[in-house]
């Protein structure tokens, strides 16, 4: 499977897998699934959610290697960028998303649903500065 091949099938069950652990999450503990200030949780070990922050993080990760090594047609997993750019990306990333008071998760996921004016102005933000992004990274050959 090319990363461009249209799987509607796949982007459907991840679609719901999400929506429903934001659901649990929020419905279990009253918390908005953003990820950005769940993984911002984990490297403050003095917060009193430290431990659900850290298994929430934790069961990201091991969910996409488990996806990865046991769902036949998975997309493999493979860095083919510069290691610099990456990181100055998730540099870029984590000041947006302090900037912006939280990421698409949060947002897009949580904050939508919910009916909050934030998001509704943040989500149109993101969509936008990331098509400009990848067009602009598209036309230098960048990436």
């Amino acid at each position: 499977m090319t990363p461009t091949e249209f799987t509607p099938l796949s982007g459907l069950l991840g679609g719901a897998l999400i929506g429903l652990a934001s659901a649990a999450l929020a419905l279990a503990l009253g918390r908005i699934a953003g990820i950005s200030g769940i993984l911002a949780g984990v490297l403050r070990p003095t917060t009193p959610d430290w431990s659900w922050h850290t298994l929430f993080s934790l069961g990201l990760v091991l969910g996409a290697f488990l996806t990865i090594r046991h769902v036949d047609g998975a997309a493999p997993y493979a860095i083919t960028s510069s290691p610099w750019l990456l990181g100055l990306g998730g540099l870029l990333v984590g000041f947006g998303t302090r900037l912006g008071s939280g990421c698409t998760s949060g947002h897009g996921v949580c904050g939508l649903s919910r009916g909050s004016r934030r998001s509704l102005v943040a989500v149109p933000v993101f969509m936008v500065s990331g098509a400009a992004t990848v067009a602009w990274m598209r036309f230098w050959g960048v990436g």
